[in-house]
């Protein structure tokens, strides 16, 4: 089983290093957000969407965090977050009909971080708009979907790696796109799901250490 060790970057987002304050409560400045490694789409060798990603020219205005229900797997490896996010694409465009992976980002189970609709890496880190996705049904022109490999609904908890990495986008997302830490949300917030699982329990924590690691 091969578990990922923390980047560089990763351990300035999390440690000693913190990250400015900046005009609003609770958010630092764009220029201190510290990005975590993200796996693009070109990277994993995603399928190309269906036809043109839609982009929205503003800012989202919260997270949602979601879980993909799929096996709670031991392999921790970057080669098995590259094949989970295979197996949410082709799940959103063969069995959905949709044109491409309905989240923006998934986060594997080995701390692996995995762009998911085309465009949602550039434009995080432009900061200004971001792709319209299709995770949330009613808020998927107002919020970035963030989705983490595993299923959480039974009590199961999440590998410390994942976790740690969860944090670490929240973190970056909400600087880049001035989102407060208080505005991160489980899916079951808008609609009848089960999703996020333990992780919707979990929200007050990751809301907590988010902010801690912004201030």
């Amino acid at each position: 089983m091969s578990i990922r060790k923390p980047s560089r970057r990763h351990i300035l987002l999390a440690g000693t290093a913190g990250l400015a304050a900046g005009a609003l409560p609770g958010i630092a400045s764009a220029a201190s957000a510290i990005e975590p490694d993200i796996d693009s789409t070109l990277q994993w060798n995603a399928r190309p969407p269906r036809s043109p990603v839609s982009l929205l020219n503003k800012r989202p205005s919260k997270i949602i965090v979601h879980h993909t229900v799929s096996a709670n797997t031991s392999d921790f490896s970057r080669a098995q977050a590259h094949l989970h996010a295979h197996w949410v694409q082709n799940l959103h465009m063969d069995k959905n009909g949709w044109i491409d992976g309905g989240y923006h980002f998934t986060v594997s189970r080995g701390g692996w971080i995995t762009e998911g609709r085309h465009r949602s890496l550039s434009t995080l880190q432009g900061g200004t708009s971001f792709p319209l996705a299709a995770h949330t049904s009613g808020q998927n022109e107002q919020a970035i979907g963030i989705s983490n490999e595993g299923a959480y609904h039974d009590g199961a908890q999440p590998p410390q790696a994942q976790w740690d990495v969860l944090v670490s986008l929240c973190a970056y997302v909400c600087q880049q796109y001035r989102i407060a830490p208080t505005q991160i949300y489980g899916h079951k917030d808008f609609g009848t799901t089960l999703c996020p699982g333990v992780l919707h329990d979990m929200l007050p924590r990751l809301r907590s250490e988010v902010a801690a690691s912004m201030s």
